[in-house]
């Protein structure tokens, strides 16, 4: 065996084999939209809880925000605030904005444009990791245009259940001038049938204002009632 041949069989023993046992970013990427498309499907909209947390540790500041959110089985959401308390700047300018930017992304003619999907993004194979106990496939993603809601980054893929559990990365698009960087990571938990997100963690670097953190948790979800023939077809 030549020397490179050599090198080469030798990298991958090292590697445990993850490049030939792996299957194609394609192949992930379609039993991905499958899935997802048969859950949204079946998902009726849900109603749940978030807490918002944004701390600036240069300035000292701190907001909390407690909001209830209502999705409707097209995807749109509707924001209540429940409370408020804290550093006053983030309250009147940040939040509000938070709300209303994600309520635009999910009306229906701009979710789309958001969507993980093969229309917005390239993906690539990039090895397998364990995310809560559980196997899941690993892909680098990129967006096909810089577009306001999209990003840049990675996805945790259930190796089973063919579900984001994990996106980390950064905006496509960079949203100020002001803002030097954003990076996020946000994960999802599964929730009876459905894969629901349980947490964003962001951090923003502002000229002069310095970093600043957001903490995003939701819990208590309520999904909508299923028919009883749609709820035993994802069970199985």
């Amino acid at each position: 065996m030549k020397p490179l041949a050599l090198l080469s069989v030798f990298a991958a023993a090292l590697a445990g084999g993850t490049v030939t046992n792996l299957p194609g970013a394609d192949e992930v990427v379609a039993a991905m939209m499958e899935h997802d498309n048969a859950r949204q499907s079946a998902l009726g909209g849900y109603t749940g809880l978030r807490r918002y947390v944004l701390e600036n540790a240069r300035h000292h500041k701190r907001a909390e925000m407690l909001v209830r959110v209502t999705c409707a089985r097209d995807g749109s959401k509707q924001f209540e605030m429940v409370s408020s308390t804290g550093w006053g700047g983030a309250r009147k300018y940040v939040f509000g904005r938070l709300l209303d930017a994600e309520s635009e992304a999910s009306r229906p003619g701009a979710r789309d444009q958001s969507r993980v999907t093969p229309e917005n993004y390239w993906f690539e194979m990039a090895g397998r990791d364990q995310v809560d106990g559980r196997d899941a496939y690993v892909l680098n993603v990129a967006p096909k245009e810089p577009k306001k809601y999209l990003f840049r980054g990675k996805i945790w893929v259930d190796a089973e259940e063919y579900a984001i559990v994990r996106i980390a990365g950064a905006p496509a698009k960079n949203p100020s001038f002001w803002v030097k960087s954003v990076h996020f990571a946000h994960t999802y938990e599964k929730h009876g049938l459905f894969w629901f997100p349980a947490s964003n963690d962001s951090v923003t670097d502002v000229r002069i204002f310095g970093s600043t953190e957001l903490r995003i948790d939701y819990f208590d979800y309520q999904p909508n009632s299923l028919p009883v023939s749609i709820a035993g077809d994802l069970s199985e």
